[in-house]
């Protein structure tokens, strides 16, 4: 494709710089003073949202890789927060938008995009983690409806959320990867309980749900009863891409260089210091590379190797990223929660904690690993042990 940056192009970038700092006064450290108007503002611009289509609640414009980079580094620069990024915009939006019936996409998108419902994700189950299709959550056919009976764990903000996307049997008699179908669930359907799990970030993000006899209208089946399979790798698809975005981890090397330029030890500037600066410059030629991949999947759809690599390549990073970040802040790193001498409100050390956690999950290190080399690169299936 042709990187000119055209004149048209050149005003662009000028329009997005007029806009961020217009306002400037509505976000600070990186963070929206209130996350939903500015998530409205965005979409009225079309800097979040951009090419969903205007009857669906977004911009309608036509998809611009230029432009997107543009705005992309713009944000970057300036220290701006970009979009609402959360399991409704970025894994269910893109789903319904390829599998949804009208009535769905009518419904559920624009109120998603502006963040006035939350959704949560019901795939892992105690027993169908690493083989989701394993999963035992049943929904019996009554009438029009289904009756949904089991669980859900490692649920993220099950208990914040409104709405939940999950995954229930409702083909007993199927092979299990043909017996699945992909269900909305309103949070506050009776029969629903979410109980919290609290991580070693200390907070509790994660959840474990209950379902007991919790109805359903049939209509909240997404892309076909039985298909639930097929949806649900749409929605993967578009979760591993959320992991991996590269400018979000391009945004964070950005804070991470600031901190490093302001933090010092016996005077001297941490970047000045020559092995901290060696780390830095690893990490940022390898948070390029992820920039120009993410760029490379972009504009080329039958990047099948490209694409399969980003949450793997994303979430290792951001660890790293958040790990020199914590060596930087020497004493300081080790602080934790609430404190006087906390740097950036003590994001680092919690994303040093999380981050560790994405490793794991939306589908480990070693399973994506082994996606990258089976279906990415041709190479025989891991043998099965017997009776596996």
């Amino acid at each position: 494709m042709d990187l000119t940056l055209t004149p048209e192009l050149s005003a662009f970038r000028e329009e997005v710089r007029a806009f961020l700092a217009a306002h400037r006064g509505e976000y600070e450290a990186g963070q929206p003073k209130d996350p939903l108007a500015w998530q409205r503002l965005l979409i009225e611009h079309g800097y979040a949202a951009r090419t969903i289509p205007k009857a669906y609640g977004g911009f309608g414009a036509q998809p611009d890789i230029l432009k997107a980079r543009i705005i992309a580094e713009a944000f970057i620069a300036a220290g701006a927060p970009r979009g609402l990024a959360n399991q409704g915009i970025s894994m269910l939006v893109p789903t319904l938008l390829e599998v949804g019936s009208e009535d769905q996409k009518t419904r559920w998108i624009g109120p998603t995009l502006r963040g006035e419902v939350v959704w949560c994700q019901g795939y892992s189950e105690p027993g169908a983690g690493s083989d989701l299709a394993s999963l035992q959550t049943r929904a019996v056919e009554d009438g029009e409806d289904f009756v949904i009976s089991g669980s859900k764990i490692w649920t993220s903000t099950a208990h914040l959320a409104d709405m939940m996307f999950c995954l229930v049997r409702t083909e007993p008699d199927k092979p299990k990867h043909e017996g699945i179908s992909y269900v909305l669930i309103p949070m506050d359907t009776p029969g629903i309980e979410v109980r919290p799990l609290k991580t070693m970030t200390g907070y509790a993000e994660f959840n474990e749900v209950f379902f007991t006899d919790v109805r359903v209208p049939q209509a909240n089946v997404v892309g076909g009863r039985g298909r639930g399979w097929q949806v649900a790798n749409t929605t993967l698809k578009h979760e591993r891409g959320m992991l991996g975005d590269p400018n979000a981890t391009e945004a964070r090397l950005a804070a991470l260089i600031e901190l490093m330029k302001t933090e010092t030890v016996d005077g001297e500037r941490i970047i000045d210091n020559p092995v901290f600066r060696d780390r830095l410059m690893q990490l940022q030629a390898r948070v390029f590379a992820m920039k120009f991949n993410g760029l490379r999947v972009l504009t080329d759809e039958t990047a099948g190797l490209a694409r399969l690599i980003v949450k793997l390549q994303g979430c290792e990073l951001n660890h790293q990223v958040a790990a020199l970040a914590i060596d930087a802040l020497g004493e300081l790193g080790v602080l934790y929660h609430e404190g006087p001498h906390l740097r950036a409100k003590g994001s680092w050390q919690r994303n040093y904690m999380f981050d560790l956690g994405l490793i794991i999950g939306g589908g480990t290190a070693q399973i994506q690993k082994n996606i990258i080399a089976e279906r990415g690169l041709g190479l025989p299936r891991e043998p099965k042990t017997v009776g596996a």
